[in-house]
């Protein structure tokens, strides 16, 4: 079934939506997360979730940073979900960092290929 990037897009900036609500947490997001679509506006938002989980802690003692970092992702969602891309900036933020995401892949034959070459690190 064929699905386009803008219906990825629209469909991962409900999945912000929800976590910035409080009605996911991120896990459960990104396990959502549409599969071996190769959209790097969705690969971007997905490491932009990674990093509001892992700063849960700074979020908390600092108002100002949880704010901002709230913006920023409601920035994300805004934009995909007009179905545009996210500006190249950002992009090239995660990928100076990133080589790929670690969204589960499809679960047929090739997505089991790709995970196995994941696992051993083999591109």
């Amino acid at each position: 079934m064929f699905v386009d990037k803008k219906e990825y897009r629209t469909n991962v900036a409900s999945l912000i939506r929800f976590v910035l609500i409080g009605e996911l947490c991120v896990r459960e997001a990104i396990l959502k997360f549409p599969r071996d679509c190769n959209d790097t506006s969705i690969d971007a938002a997905y490491h932009a979730l990674v990093h509001y989980e892992a700063d849960e802690d700074l979020r908390l003692r600092d108002p100002l940073y949880k704010e901002e970092q709230d913006d920023y992702l409601e920035m994300i969602a805004s934009t995909l979900e007009k179905g545009d891309s996210l500006p190249q900036n950002i992009i090239a933020n995660y990928n100076k960092y990133y080589k790929e995401t670690s969204i589960p892949h499809q679960n047929n034959k090739a997505g089991i290929l790709k995970s196995f070459f994941r696992y051993l690190n083999i591109s």
